[in-house]
């Protein structure tokens, strides 16, 4: 019983400090899998919005979206980690994430008792995107615009936003965006105070494998270029660093097959794992 106590204890602070603020979450890898990690993910957004944070979810949906493909025959793809989207597989990705995806954390977050509605970019044309450039990957999209004024409204009305990363284009196009993309986009048009990055690694380690609790964008800088960060680990600090230059206060990234990982990461003194902040 006294160790509870003094967790909540510990707790205060970070509560008081952070009522009121934005977090942008992205959503994804094994706690989007696994049935029990499902649920603790649940219980920590409905948690955060009881305690007065404002949590926005963006979502991914990969491992399903190659299933489907799959199934169907479809061949599939990824060109510096952005999956190949040809027509017929934009409509199976806008399908995926959009309808089942979207709606079943949609589902989760409201039977644990929060208030959460399901968007893709597309709804108020949250997100407005071009064609990405200089890679053949067909209907992939980077985000030129955010209308912002949806979120604030449904956020101001006790609602969890859910967002399925599919934009309209500039073009006239639909465009697939990479989630981990769409949510730094989103943190630096809410100026948020958090972006949370959801993986399936502990966050940023040495080359001993020993994690980085702390990084400043100057030291992330120096690991790139020595190679101590690198694979799919580049592109995820690479969107911290853009969203700490588009005035999001702090960033994380975040190992989600930790049970109540967002809770431990933002409400103990320790967390468990790498909060990347600017400065030198």
């Amino acid at each position: 019983m006294r160790e509870k106590i003094e967790t909540l204890l510990e707790a205060l602070p970070y509560i008081k400090t952070f009522a009121g603020k934005t977090f942008v979450i992205k959503y994804g890898g094994a706690a989007m899998e696994e049935e029990h990690l499902k649920k603790e993910f649940a219980k920590d957004v409905v948690l955060l919005k009881y305690v007065g944070i404002n949590p926005i979810i963006v979502h991914g949906g990969g491992p399903e979206i190659g299933r489907l493909l799959k199934e169907l025959k479809i061949p599939s793809s990824f060109i510096d980690g952005l999956r190949v989207t040809d027509s017929k597989t934009l409509e199976i990705v806008e399908m995926v994430l959009s309808g089942h995806v979207n709606k079943e954390i949609v589902k989760s977050i409201n039977d644990m008792g929060g208030k959460a509605i399901g968007l893709s970019g597309k709804d108020g044309r949250l997100l407005m995107a071009k064609q990405v450039e200089n890679k053949e990957i067909g209907f992939v999209g980077e985000i030129v615009d955010v209308h912002i004024d949806i979120l604030r409204d449904i956020s101001k009305h006790g609602y969890i936003p859910v967002i399925a990363p599919i934009s309209d284009g500039v073009d006239g196009h639909s465009y697939n965006i990479n989630a981990d993309t769409a949510a730094g986009s989103i943190a630096k048009a809410m100026a948020a105070e958090k972006l949370m990055l959801l993986t399936d690694v502990e966050g940023v380690l040495d080359k001993e494998g020993a994690l980085f609790s702390t990084l400043r964008e100057s030291e992330v800088a120096r690991l790139l270029e020595n190679k101590t960060v690198s694979g799919g680990m580049i592109p995820k600090v690479m969107c911290c660093i853009d969203a700490l230059q588009g005035g999001v206060k702090e960033t994380h990234i975040v190992d989600g097959r930790i049970p109540h990982a967002i809770l431990l990461e933002i409400f103990t003194d320790s967390g468990v794992g790498t909060q990347i902040i600017g400065g030198q």
